[in-house]
């Protein structure tokens, strides 16, 4: 009973917010997607498919890049290689600026997973965003903290209880609104599967302390607040339930479909970006950055889609530039595709996903390190998920035939595995709720690394 009531009230809350539907005769609104602590942009990859599924112009769809996407530990102190909450608002304020230009839009919409909605809110209140924006989704946002304690990281940007987020969820008017005005906001939230919005500490490295947060805390007053039951923490953000929500807040309307609708022809594009070095185990390289990395080598393949073999010559060979960029390639929605990276200091990195129905300039690529506890293995194979985690309650799954995939936690809490397989070479298979992607495994002795990514 009460999840129904949170979702009636959720649905009621859209379709109130018709007052926010466009004109027909108005272009859509620029959107402007923020990534979350850890992330770049092509984690919005199936979202702006989504989107352009539905008729809204790609050059109306830009996802930001944040150069140091991880939060510093203490917020009033610099930390090599991570951006304090001021940092992160000034980018976003730039790339607003600069999308807007572009366009010549009044204002955009803007839609955050997780740390990009702490961007967002401080970007809306104390930023000048609230003249730029007209609404904002935030989906899995910590707004009350993924901790709320004083003596756990207390300047921390994402501790409840510290002066962040206090400052950002004083009550804006006499009914208590954390939200800033004229701004129309919504959260989208798990019923109770978010990782960071749990009451045990266990994902904080406090297993059976309390957090003092509870599910409800991605929530806002004064936002129309949507709660989806099994969702986990990205899918707050990269899930189709999400976006169905999403579209219909901002537009007033359901969208046509919330299936990815195939092109004709696909054409690809995005980034080449390394690793920072870890301070702990510099050969893990687990230190994530989205700077370009200048030099490294690209080559992209046909392959078969039930051995993972190369099917001809290279479609594309190219060396990256100071900019980091790669492409464009032409393909089709169909062909199943193998990316090799090669640069000094990384293994060569084989990269196999599923087809891309639709064309993308954020197909973003970054090559593997190998730990030093890795390198006497016969291979090394990765299958990650970028847009949501693993859950063996709750997904049907496999890797290299082992269900559920190693690393795979109850409670949707990891989002890749890493395995040390032997037979190189032969074909590897990934499954994931009806996803299938094959590829090659590679001997660890030639200095290659197996990654097989999924899209959803």
């Amino acid at each position: 009973m009460l999840l129904r009531r949170h979702l009636l009230a959720g649905l009621s809350a859209l379709l109130l917010a018709g007052c926010g539907a466009l004109p027909p005769a108005e272009p859509p609104p620029p959107v402007v997607f923020v990534h979350g602590n850890g992330d770049n942009a092509a984690v919005w990859l199936t979202t702006q498919w989504r989107f352009a599924s539905n008729g809204w112009p790609a050059d109306r769809l830009h996802a930001i890049q944040l150069p140091y996407p991880l939060a510093r530990d203490d917020d009033t102190r610099a930390q090599p290689g991570r951006t304090s909450t001021a940092e992160h608002m000034a980018f976003l304020a730039a790339e607003v600026d600069k999308v807007l230009a572009a366009t010549g839009a009044r204002q955009v919409v803007l839609v955050g997973n997780s740390r990009g909605g702490n961007a967002i809110r401080n970007y809306v209140q104390n930023g000048g965003g609230a003249a730029r924006v007209s609404h904002a989704v935030l989906g899995g946002t910590p707004n009350h903290g993924v901790w709320a304690l004083g003596d756990h990281l207390p300047n921390n940007e994402f501790n409840g209880a510290g002066p962040f987020l206090r400052g950002l969820n004083a009550p804006k008017n006499a009914t208590g609104d954390e939200v800033t005005g004229p701004v129309r906001w919504m959260t989208i939230r798990s019923l109770d599967n978010d990782k960071f919005a749990q009451p045990d500490g266990q994902w904080i490295g406090r297993r059976g302390q309390p957090t003092n947060v509870t599910a409800a805390g991605p929530e806002l007053r004064g936002a129309t607040n949507v709660v989806v039951p099994r969702i986990d923490h990205r899918e707050t953000s990269f899930s189709p339930q999400a976006f169905e929500a999403t579209y219909r807040f901002v537009t007033g309307r359901a969208p046509a479909t919330t299936a990815i609708t195939p092109q004709a022809q696909v054409q690809l594009s995005g980034l080449v970006t390394g690793l920072g070095l870890s301070s702990t185990d510099p050969a893990s390289g687990n230190f994530a950055n989205n700077l370009p990395l200048p030099g490294a080598t690209l080559e992209v393949y046909a392959v078969d889609a039930a051995t993972g073999e190369r099917q001809g010559a290279p479609l594309l060979r190219q060396v990256v530039g100071a900019d980091g960029r790669w492409g464009p390639l032409a393909t089709t929605p169909q062909a199943r595709l193998e990316f090799v990276l090669a640069a000094p200091g990384y293994a060569t990195t084989h990269v196999y996903r599923s087809p891309f129905p639709r064309s993308s300039t954020v197909v973003h690529l970054r090559p593997e390190r190998i730990a030093e506890a890795e390198r006497s293995a016969p291979a090394v194979a990765v299958l990650t998920r970028p847009r949501g985690y693993f859950d063996p309650g709750r997904d049907t799954m496999s890797f290299d035939g082992q269900s559920p995939p190693p690393g795979a936690l109850p409670g949707a809490g990891v989002s890749s595995s890493r395995i040390r397989p032997a037979g190189a070479p032969r074909p590897l298979v990934a499954e994931f709720n009806g996803e299938r992607v094959v590829g090659r495994l590679w001997p660890l002795a030639e200095q290659r690394v197996t990654v097989l990514e999924l899209h959803h």
